[in-house]
């Protein structure tokens, strides 16, 4: 009975494990069927789902955008006349692999330094010292000891990477000069070239000379391609300006490269540092268009890593051409009027103060920039002569007082105030404040005269538009009173001006716009100079599209340069297709009617022919008709001549329109602190407004008679209007003043 029991319980263990063991490999089966298909969604999800995105990181892996210099975009005014071009030039360019050592750069550099002169100004003391270093090891690491290494290794605090930078740095606090001195001329050119080479990425050329290589250093270098490994002989493009217009802006060039202050921005776009980029005005707002496409290689490695094959998968392509909205001819001759003009205003006394001259001249309905002018007087510091610069970049980067030329806004802001209406009459009259002395119009410094808006906008009146401006202000004018404002008058009148592009920025699609000085109300009666154009500043832009604002019935319309984007021409001969064409864009509607503008232009029509018109001189016998307005501004200086801070001084502007009834054009003119002589009545700025209206419509003419449109289709690429060339590497421009 016993033996039986012991079966009976053996038994029962047994199917009790196999039971257990039937389990567990249950569980391990499902387990791994669960891992099987957690795996094969994974991959499934891999190559549906992110397949195409892996793809293209892998061959952004191993396709490499390279260096290849192809053509910037060229640059043309309104009717397809280079304004900007590029010229070809030898170039020498060094490629490192991935493989390559620090010596074998300084092997082919040495070798480089034979065949080549590079110039070693660009230098600097680090670059001699780190140099000195990598010639003389073993001497300069034993400038620091035994145990200051072990001291600074001791620190747990300092990662390795760390520790290795307090010994160079230290290494290099202890080279003397007598060391440095040690380079010689050929060691500085071969640090010169080295410093070049070592600044580049793996397998991305890297420009060691495009600036002045002459045809025989081209031509060794070309023959020695065999042993120099990585090195190669290419063509480079440089920049050539073929007009002096500053606005046009600059580049860098490669031995510049990307300025540091955009260094982190351009790199993240694949750039190279030593890509030539947009500098400065035109051209840097313009970078991506005109930047071209560089060639994209791919590098085939063995298994060591060493690049064996270079495949290219694209072949890169040119910038995008861009035609501005200048017309370059109109341009050569405002630019000669104005400079003649301020010369001419500069021989007078009282001109001491006077430097700067400005004109602007766009399409009021579509902000089409026809020609923008700056001009500036400078001192040459060695001969202490005088000479004239291009300063065009200042008609939308320095603001002045305007004077009478705000006018006509200040006419519109007080119609949709509601303090006057078209055809109020007031009396102009000398306005006496208490405790202050009396503001009066110029013509009429004692009497009493009555007169409607449009009578005051001919006549110029400063008394009407003082009244405006104490009605804005919530009172009326009496004798000797004392002038309260309400709270918001300030903040009123200037969000009043604002609409008409006044005290704001223009939109211009130009880098470094200035939207001008706001005055500060520390007495209630500047509020009067307010009305007159003396207490804030606008820019000549400003003035231009205030004026266009009127003269287009009431849009303000955003100024531009670009017209047109292109792709670059295939024959040389007529420019590429269009791939865009620029569109007006409107900023704002002002809150005026109709009526109340016209009623407005009007006045600024008899400015030009009324009798007692303050242009009437200069514009009464126009073949064309035209309307604008006159403007004086008594300032203060606060110009570049800080011993003059404070000295009392004249503004002179203009702004105008034609023709009167259908405008194609409205201008300003500009000039500061033109006389510190109170007694003078300065005619230059209404005389540069006509000539250059005069030009204008004769240049109409001789257009219509040419056949030559700035709207052709197929557009034949015209040659510059003058023999002058600016190479990129030898303008100079201030940013700002």
């Amino acid at each position: 009975m016993r033996k039986k029991v012991k079966t009976q319980r053996a038994s029962s263990v047994k199917a009790k494990y196999r039971a257990s063991l039937s389990f567990r490999m249950n569980v391990l089966f499902f387990s791994i069927f669960i891992l099987f298909s957690m795996l094969i969604f994974r991959l499934g999800y891999l190559q549906i789902v992110k397949g195409e995105e892996y793809v293209k990181e892998l061959e952004r892996k191993e396709e490499v955008a390279v260096n290849t210099s192809v053509p910037r975009g060229r640059i043309y005014d309104r009717y397809g006349r280079i304004l900007v071009d590029n010229e070809p030039e030898n170039a020498i360019t060094y490629t490192k692999m991935q493989t390559t050592t620090t010596q074998e750069m300084l092997e082919i550099a040495e070798q480089l330094a034979m065949l080549i002169e590079q110039p070693t100004d660009r230098v600097t003391f680090r670059d001699k010292q780190d140099f000195w270093i990598l010639k003389n090891k073993d001497a300069a690491y034993a400038k620091v000891t035994k145990e200051e290494e072990d001291a600074l290794r001791a620190n747990e605090e300092l990662e390795d990477s760390e520790i290795q930078a307090e010994i160079d740095r230290l290494v290099r606090e202890r080279i003397t000069e007598d060391e440095l001195n040690q380079l010689t001329e050929f060691d500085l050119e071969v640090l010169a070239i080295y410093r070049e080479m070592a600044s580049g990425y793996n397998l991305s050329p890297q420009i060691i000379k495009s600036e002045n290589v002459t045809d025989a250093e081209f031509a060794r270098v070309s023959e020695r391609l065999s042993d120099l490994p990585g090195v190669n002989t290419t063509t480079d493009w440089k920049r050539v300006k073929l007009s002096s217009v500053s606005i046009l802006g600059r580049t860098t060039v490669p031995s510049k490269g990307i300025p540091k202050s955009k260094l982190d921005y351009y790199l993240a776009r694949d750039y190279s540092r030593n890509d030539r980029v947009g500098e400065s005005y035109f051209e840097a707002q313009y970078e991506e268009l005109l930047q071209g496409q560089k060639s994209v290689v791919k590098n085939i490695t063995n298994k060591r890593g060493e690049v064996v094959d270079t495949i290219t998968t694209y072949e890169g392509e040119p910038g995008s051409d861009l035609v501005t909205t200048l017309d370059i001819e109109l341009q050569a001759e405002a630019e000669r009027v104005v400079e003649e003009k301020l010369l001419e205003l500069k021989s007078k006394s009282h001109s001491k103060l006077l430097d700067r001259a400005f004109f602007v001249m766009m399409n009021p309905n579509t902000g089409e920039i026809l020609s923008i002018v700056g001009k500036k007087i400078e001192k040459d510091s060695e001969t202490g002569k005088n000479y004239v610069v291009d300063y065009s970049y200042g008609t939308f980067t320095t603001a002045y007082e305007v004077g009478s030329t705000v006018k006509a806004a200040t006419l519109l802001m007080a119609y949709s105030e509601g303090v006057i209406k078209p055809g109020t009459h007031l009396v102009d009259q000398p306005i006496k404040l208490a405790g202050t002395e009396p503001k009066s119009s110029i013509f009429n410094r004692n009497g009493s005269i009555p007169m409607d808006d449009i009578k005051a906008l001919e006549r110029s009146s400063n008394s009407y538009m003082f009244q405006i401006a104490m009605m804005i202000a919530g009172t009326r004018y009496s004798y000797n009173m004392g002038l309260r404002i309400q709270p918001d008058t300030l903040q009123t009148m200037r969000n009043g001006y604002a609409q008409f592009g006044l005290g704001v920025n223009t939109g211009i699609d130009l880098p470094n716009e200035f939207a001008g000085f706001q005055g500060e109300l520390d007495n209630n009666g500047k509020i009067l100079n307010f009305a007159i154009g003396q207490f804030d500043t606008y820019t000549p832009m400003q003035m231009a599209q205030y004026i266009s604002t009127v003269a287009n019935g009431g849009y303000r319309i955003q100024p531009r340069l670009l017209k047109e984007i292109r792709e670059p021409s295939a024959d040389g001969e007529t420019l590429g297709p269009l791939v865009e064409e620029v569109t007006p864009k409107i900023l704002n509607r002002i809150s005026n009617t109709e009526d109340e503008i016209n009623h407005v232009k009007k006045g600024l029509r008899q400015v030009y022919v009324g009798s007692q018109g303050s242009a009437r001189a200069q514009f009464a016998n126009t073949p064309y008709t035209a309307a604008g307005k006159t403007g004086t501004a008594e300032v203060v200086y606060y110009g570049p001549l800080r011993e003059e801070f404070g000295t009392n001084t004249i503004n002179i502007a203009h702004v105008g329109f034609a023709p009167y009834d259908n405008p194609e054009v409205a201008y300003a003119v500009l000039i500061p602190w033109a006389t510190t002589n109170f007694d003078s009545h300065l005619g230059e700025a209404n005389e540069i407004a006509r000539e250059m209206l005069d030009y204008y419509f004769e240049l109409k003419e001789k257009y219509s008679k040419n056949g030559l449109s700035a709207s052709a289709v197929k557009q034949e690429i015209l040659p510059p209007t003058t023999d002058e060339k600016i190479d990129e590497d030898t303008v100079e421009e201030k940013v700002t003043e």
